[in-house]
């Protein structure tokens, strides 16, 4: 009997939404999308907060480093009117929010939390997504992936039971040494990787794999064959509404 494999909504119904919001993952959880991916950085005061660049620009109606503004500051730069003027009211989200958003829901939304740590190094990032999680009892509804090799072993030495994925670009030919040295639970990759011998190779292992970012079923029809655990995209409901099995 086929099992459906799981679709996550990446930084929430972005292609509808504005990413990384409250409205985006609520979309999400409208469609009943298996999970959200979203990113999470520091602020200076030491806040987790959920945002995918580095930098307020691209998605917010403000200038400058995340790590340079208190959450006072933060949280009232306008993070939706960038996508559509409708969305004016929404804000950069901390973590802590999107969590206890989470334990509302009537069913077990994933939550594939990212740390983005590999460009600028957040102290205790690591700490204080896994207290948060803890706070709210979501050990087994989160998944912490990185590019940060570092960051993954850190993760695994204050708590090996939450999940961790590694997150990669194109076909390292390494990968096996390095996802047994962290160690990690799952790869995150794209659709070149999943089709590669190499990622089959990974999955024989025992590695799951799931793909960012398809949005089309075109894409997806390709990946049939590749046996991944899960899609990561933009616009989850293109691939519920066929109620695709496997």
């Amino acid at each position: 009997m086929g099992e459906t494999r799981q679709f996550f909504a990446h930084r929430g119904v972005s292609g509808e939404y504005p990413e990384n919001t409250m409205a985006a993952f609520r979309a999400a959880a409208k469609v009943k999308a298996h999970g959200v991916e979203l990113d999470v950085q520091l602020t200076k005061d030491g806040e987790v907060v959920v945002i995918h660049d580095e930098t307020i620009d691209r998605t917010t109606n403000g200038i400058g480093y995340v790590k340079d503004f208190v959450w006072n500051q933060l949280k009232r730069f306008d993070a939706g009117s960038w996508f559509h003027p409708k969305f004016s009211r929404e804000s950069i989200p901390l973590l802590e929010e999107v969590l206890q958003w989470v334990t509302t829901l009537n069913y077990p939304l994933l939550v594939n939390v990212e740390l983005k740590n590999d460009i600028i190094d957040y102290p205790e990032l690591e700490e204080k997504v896994l207290h948060l999680i803890d706070m709210f009892h979501l050990q087994s509804q989160c998944i912490l992936s990185s590019f940060n090799k570092a960051s993954l072993k850190k993760i695994n030495e204050l708590n090996d039971s939450i999940e961790t994925a590694y997150l990669i670009e194109g076909i390292p030919v390494d990968i096996l040494k390095v996802v047994e040295n962290i160690p990690v639970k799952a790869i995150h990759c794209e659709a070149s990787f999943a089709q590669s011998i190499i990622g089959k190779k990974v999955q024989e292992r025992g590695y799951p794999i799931r793909v960012f970012t398809i949005n089309t079923m075109s894409e997806y029809n390709k990946l049939i064959k590749s046996n991944v655990s899960a899609i990561i995209t933009d616009y989850p409901e293109i691939f519920l509404e066929n109620k695709i099995i496997e």
